[in-house]
């Protein structure tokens, strides 16, 4: 089961009800969080969630209301005492932003900040799943992410591995977990009792952009597709002109990249009610929903 909690999914400036942008996803104990508009480190207390030793941070472009929360993230970890490294992702102007704030600030984490400056294609390396930079769109040096889970084992045929002799228990636990064992001499393997490997989630985050064939690459068959959706679409031209997308731009992405839900963020905050930006995408993907701040998904697997 992977948990996706949206800490925050205002663009630009906070309102009274939406952060700036950030998002959690828990995977297994792992924190990853992606972006970190301002005040994240409170909304990450406001949702119970804490600081795991376990977290990655991974940045999407360098404009203020995706990253000035980091600092706080931060001094919050330093202050509680963490010693373990912290890896943070992001644009070549990632370090020089840290560094600067280190030297401004005179902060000294009791931690060290390693710094990777992202590229196309695989960023991070977890148990099972790994996690995908893409670029996008933007006025500036900007990327997506996307977290894809390894190919899972095949359905276990209890009645083969009966055939075959195999005593329920630790030999069959080692079977669904892809290893081969021995029985009177006889090797048996994976594949003699599973099925036909299986997929496992794919979330993919699109940060901020235009509309762009990219997403739609990254995003075929995403279980979760979490697109900005800035504007409504009497505002094209000028999501054009900002390189934003609008609802119905987005919901074209999701259609086109057959994703099976799509999650509207990054509203502008003029929508206090932004069931135009949700009436407008659901036109054309029916499976969409605005994203709230602390609204929490648990995806799980469908086979």
């Amino acid at each position: 089961m992977i948990r996706v909690i949206f800490l925050g999914t205002s663009a630009s400036v906070p309102t009274k009800n939406r952060s700036l942008p950030s998002i959690m996803i828990i995977r297994d104990g792992e924190q990853l969080l992606f972006d970190c508009g301002e005040g994240t480190q409170r909304q990450v207390a406001k949702a119970g969630l804490g600081l795991r030793k376990k977290l990655k941070i991974f940045i999407t472009h360098m404009h203020a209301d995706h990253v000035l929360g980091l600092a706080g993230i931060l001094m919050s970890l330093s202050l509680t005492g963490r010693q373990d490294p912290l890896d943070v992702y992001g644009p070549s102007k990632l370090q020089a932003f840290i560094e600067y704030m280190r030297e401004l600030f005179n902060f000294n984490p009791s931690f060290d900040v390693v710094v990777h400056r992202v590229s196309e294609g695989t960023v991070y390396q977890g148990k099972g799943f790994k996690v995908m930079a893409f670029k996008v769109k933007h006025v500036t040096e900007s990327y997506g992410y996307a977290l894809i889970e390894e190919l899972r084992p095949g359905r276990f045929d209890s009645k083969k591995a009966e055939e075959l002799g195999i005593p329920k228990g630790p030999l069959w636990k080692a079977l669904q977990e892809g290893k081969a064992v021995v029985i009177g001499g006889r090797e048996i393997k994976p594949e003699d009792v599973l099925g036909p490997p299986r997929r496992g989630l794919k979330i993919v985050y699109s940060g901020d952009t235009a509309p762009t064939r990219e997403v739609v690459d990254v995003s075929k068959g995403a279980d979760l597709l979490i697109h900005e959706a800035t504007f409504d679409d009497t505002l094209q031209d000028r999501a054009a002109s900002e390189l934003h997308t609008t609802a119905s731009q987005a919901a074209s992405i999701a259609l086109e990249a057959n994703a099976k839900k799509l999650v509207l963020t990054h509203i502008s905050p003029r929508y206090e009610d932004p069931s135009v930006l949700l009436s407008q995408a659901k036109k054309i993907f029916e499976n969409t929903i605005v994203a709230e701040d602390f609204m929490n998904m648990e995806l799980k697997w469908t086979d």
